[in-house]
């Protein structure tokens, strides 16, 4: 192997850390989609109304979510101010997906099987942004000390 070829091995690796974040909130995301999924479709055959399946949803999986991003997604030190800082921005997703499920279930009429995946999928983007904003602070740039 020649020196330009490790430098640009190198390289290649330094880039792949980029997209390491994402991908691993991916899988985590995906295994929390599933869980959330799973409590609406089988509340629903239950005749459990969306509303409460989402509440019942929430805390399972913002305990499942937070426990998974801190260890592996964003390797960071679980603290108290990170979970509630997340579970505050998970929160932010229930009015969004009873607003979401409202328009699909009620107003277009879909089930709840179709329109639960699909309004995951809508919230992804926002709840990767929410989701780092409450685990990886950025580091305080007051003096030691300060307030």
């Amino acid at each position: 192997m020649r020196i330009r070829d490790l430098v640009a091995a190198i390289e290649f690796a330094k880039s792949m850390t980029t997209w390491r974040t994402p991908t691993r909130f991916a899988i985590v995301g995906f295994g929390c989609a599933v869980t959330h999924n799973a409590i609406l479709v089988v509340a629903d055959l239950w005749h459990i109304h969306y509303a409460v399946s989402c509440a019942i949803s929430y805390v399972v999986v913002v305990v499942l979510g937070f426990a998974l991003h801190v260890r592996y997604t964003f390797r960071q030190r679980a603290s108290t101010g990170s979970f509630w800082r997340y579970a505050l921005s998970m929160a932010a997703n229930y009015p969004a997906t009873l607003a979401l499920l409202f328009l699909m279930c009620d107003i277009a009429g879909w089930p709840v099987a179709i329109a639960a995946p699909l309004a995951t999928v809508l919230l992804f983007a926002a709840n990767f942004l929410a989701s780092r904003w409450a685990i990886v602070r950025a580091p305080s740039t007051s003096p030691e000390g300060s307030p």
